[in-house]
């Protein structure tokens, strides 16, 4: 069947198929180096705790079946192993069934995370990743040409990705639409990167061009990527652009890294040849019946299921980052539809004094990526994801939001937990614990130039109120150290 095949997206497979696993593989090592003080055993929100309320169906996972903390780094860092061998090009060397049971085992090994992780996997990106990696399944190796129809439902991901997002702004807040968000959100954005401060100090008409362009790059271009060769390939080169531009200007993990990578779904091997020297595509066989079979099934599966996306993009009501089944397949995509005017930062302090008094020294701990020290530039961490920083900024809008996992995160910090201290920059108290911790919310806000450049700080902050009363723990461990002893 000639019209099944899509030889001339050849080298758009190899962009996606590889993009894709360099995503999870950032994925599966944050997993791993970030598991234990968040879903662990004796984490804020442990996995053990969670499946015991939700069942398989509700929540499938491995770990319903088993869960311990060495089983977890074994699947995240099995899972990191597999995927950097897709990076390398393994799939391409084997058959195409062991090709394809390579991406469904790295599918099944972060479905099973992502279902057990809580509100620290709550972002639309995992579904993505998840969507997106289960699509990847269905695109073969060098063994068959790419299915059109599969490089087509790559194009509707995207799709979705950029116009749900623009819609969601369009009905949201106003200042999209008198294009004066970005008036704000370079500084209000959940992780500021090292340019942010940059681009919030750019003309207020180029962010009402910046705006402006925002519309036009994802409520117009994404129907060129329907369109005929050259159309699709220009339309996927303007949301490569513009989602460079958003890499640029902040940490957003890996969505738009992943929107980058499937928007090559819409480049053709010619198209890619006027940027790029590509190397020739292989002579592929037929495709067999038995992938051929499987193929047709996902693509129905999927014009199905995007009934609920599909109504939920046409709803007045829209959703966000919506996901309509357990195996967070055919979801719905949007970002930022209210962008917030003002900045709050939750500054975590602790005091080692033997009780308090207006005298106390209070220190503060320092984040990977959430702002913190005025004088510190932000970083740029994106792909990789900083769930505990991302929180923060979730709980500096709202103490029911952190309700369930804040006060675990302090009585860690007054054990001098050492998972909890790894997501940290640095703790202020290396030798022993402290005996108070405290939470205070802060209004932060970008300094002028005039600012930065008399006192060299890139913040500049006001108290706004107590977060979290000062906190101690009654048995401290040294205490219980020294009964046991006793």
């Amino acid at each position: 069947m000639e019209w099944f095949i899509a030889p001339e997206y050849w080298f758009a497979r190899q962009v996606l198929e590889r993009g894709i696993a360099a995503v999870y593989v950032f994925a599966f090592v944050g997993a791993a180096r970030q598991f234990r003080a968040l879903i662990g055993e004796h984490g804020m929100l442990p996995v053990p705790r969670f499946v015991a309320r939700r069942p398989f169906r509700v929540a499938p996972s491995l770990f319903q079946l088993h869960y311990s903390d060495r089983y977890f780094a074994a699947v995240a860092w099995s899972g990191a192993a597999v995927s950097a061998a897709l990076v390398g090009g393994v799939a391409d060397l084997l058959p195409l069934w062991a090709a394809m049971a390579m991406w469904l085992l790295v599918w099944v090994l972060y479905l099973s995370i992502v279902n057990v992780g809580q509100v620290w996997y709550s972002f639309g990106w995992e579904s993505l990743l998840l969507e997106a990696g289960f699509l990847v399944i269905f695109l073969g190796n060098d063994r068959v040409a790419p299915p059109v129809l599969v490089v087509w439902l790559a194009r509707w991901l995207v799709y979705r990705v950029e116009f749900g997002a623009g819609l969601i702004k369009l009905r949201g807040d106003r200042c999209w639409r008198d294009l004066t968000c970005l008036y704000y959100h370079h500084q209000t954005q959940p992780m500021p990167g090292p340019l942010s401060w940059f681009f919030h100090r750019l003309p207020k008409p180029l962010h009402r061009i910046e705006a402006g362009a925002n519309h036009v790059a994802q409520l117009v271009v994404p129907f060129g990527l329907f369109a005929p060769q050259p159309v699709a390939s220009v339309a996927a080169a303007v949301i490569i652009v513009t989602q460079l531009w958003l890499v640029l200007s902040g940490n957003f993990a890996w969505l738009n890294w992943l929107t980058i990578i499937l928007a090559w779904s819409a480049v053709s091997n010619s198209a890619a040849t006027t940027v790029f020297p590509i190397p020739a595509a292989p002579h592929p066989a037929n495709s067999p019946l038995w992938f051929t079979v499987p193929v047709f099934v996902f693509v129905a599966c999927t014009v199905v299921l995007s009934y609920l996306p599909v109504r939920n993009m046409l709803s007045s009501r829209q959703r966000m980052n919506q996901s309509y089944n357990p195996f967070h397949l055919v979801n719905t995509f949007g970002a930022f539809g209210v962008v917030d005017r003002v900045r709050y930062e939750v500054v975590i302090e602790g005091a080692d004094d033997s009780r308090l008094t207006s005298r106390t020294h209070w220190r503060e701990y320092e984040f990977k990526g959430k702002p913190g020290d005025l004088h510190r530039l932000p970083r740029q961490w994106a792909p990789y994801h900083l769930r505990l920083d991302w929180l923060l900024w979730f709980a500096a809008h709202s103490t029911a939001y952190a309700r369930p996992w804040f006060g675990g995160l302090l009585q860690r910090l007054l054990r001098n937990d050492p998972a909890t201290l790894r997501l940290l920059r640095s703790n202020p108290f290396p030798d022993a614990p402290p005996r108070f911790v405290r939470a205070r919310l802060y209004e932060y806000r970008f300094t002028t130039p005039r600012e930065l450049l008399a006192t060299h700080a890139w913040w500049t902050r006001t108290l706004v109120s107590e977060y979290a009363p000062p906190m101690f723990l009654s048995n401290p461990p040294e205490q219980r150290r020294r009964a046991s002893r006793a």
